[in-house]
């Protein structure tokens, strides 16, 4: 199987399950704090630390994908469609931080790097190389892997920074950026190198390469202890290349079977209420995250449904509200499925006209 000019749905289904684990990891707020730092909770801990990566490197990954399979096309309308995308996903990053901080007073805030600012500002790093090695998608791998490894290996030192650009690289700046540049932008940059290869390659090819990039990574978590021992102190959790070897060793090793999963699925699961709910979820994953974080968080006569349920819930009521909150987060975005189109039809009316 090759992919083609048609949707890898392996990268919408990962998306999805990070959309759906995304919503479960922000609704721990209303688990009762006895049973977070229970060994469920621990173990759900876990698994909820392969959300964000997964997010991040499935942005890099379509970033690449766009520029590569329009390569052999004029650049600018593609290095354009891309910066659309791009504003989009900081124009929620800066509406999100707008709607909790007091960006009227302190219009710092709305630069807060929570992970749609940081995933908008890794892209436009990212973009110039991807679309100037489009045409040479081989090349244009290995040089974003190599950036990848040596922003994942350099985090440790971006704590050291202070000042004015301490937000931008680490958590202590006076904002404490939740998802700083470093090494979250590390995730962009190995998505894109999978991402280039995606073109006209075979699904083997891929799932070889991701086989790569997991050997690095648990080849970076054995070596977790020696980076503690070379760096100077810093958080293991936040910024070690141990720590995140582990994490995008895991995530290859997902994408190799999601992989597998879609040359394998006949077509009729593929159309099943399962898979296209997955889908759904992951083809309008910055859609989901704005609608479950207002649903979650967002105050009406100042009550929110966290602030109502925070600390109070048990087990069986947590996953109920997990659950509920995923059904009315995809009741949503079917309703942004019918009004995308058409608000790219009116773009594409406002827009310059073709030239013949």
């Amino acid at each position: 199987m090759a992919p083609t000019s048609s949707r890898i749905k392996a990268f919408d289904w990962l998306r999805g399950l990070a959309v759906l684990f995304m919503i479960e990891t922000h609704a721990l707020v209303l688990l009762r704090p006895e049973l977070r730092t229970s060994e469920e909770g621990r173990q759900l801990n876990w698994i909820n630390g392969l959300v964000a990566p997964s997010f991040i490197f499935a942005a890099g990954f379509s970033l690449a994908l766009v520029q590569v399979r329009g390569a052999q096309g004029p650049r600018w309308p593609r290095v354009r469609r891309s910066l659309r995308r791009i504003g989009e996903v900081l124009g929620v990053g800066i509406l999100v931080n707008a709607i909790w901080f007091p960006w009227t007073r302190q219009p710092e805030w709305l630069l807060r790097l929570d992970i749609l600012p940081c995933i908008g500002v890794s892209l436009l790093l990212a973009l110039p190389l991807l679309a100037g090695l489009a045409r040479r998608p081989v090349l244009l791998s290995v040089c974003a892997l190599a950036i990848a490894l040596g922003l994942f290996l350099v985090s440790p030192y971006g704590e050291l920074v202070t000042g004015p650009w301490a937000d931008a690289v680490n958590r202590k700046g006076p904002h404490q950026a939740v998802f700083p540049l470093l090494p979250w932008t590390g995730y962009v940059f190995l998505g894109a190198a999978v991402g280039a290869l995606a073109v006209g390659g075979s699904v083997r090819r891929l799932q070889w390469f991701l086989v790569v990039t997991a050997s690095i990574g648990v080849v970076f978590a054995r070596l977790g202890p020696f980076f503690t021992s070379v760096y100077p102190p810093h958080m293991f959790h936040a910024t070690s290349p141990g720590n995140h070897g582990q994490r995008f060793s895991i995530v290859s090793l997902a994408l190799i079977v999601l992989l597998f999963l879609e040359s394998w699925m006949p077509e009729r699961w593929k159309q099943g209420l399962g898979v296209r709910f997955i889908e759904t979820l992951g083809m309008s994953s910055l859609a989901g995250y704005f609608f479950h974080e207002m649903l979650l968080y967002y105050q009406v006569g100042g009550i929110s449904f966290a602030g109502l349920a925070k600390d109070k819930l048990g087990w069986g009521l947590y996953l109920v509200s997990w659950m509920g909150l995923v059904l009315v987060t995809t009741l949503l975005l079917k309703g942004v499925e019918w009004v995308y189109p058409r608000y790219e039809a009116l773009l594409r009316r406002l827009g310059p006209a073709e030239k013949p």
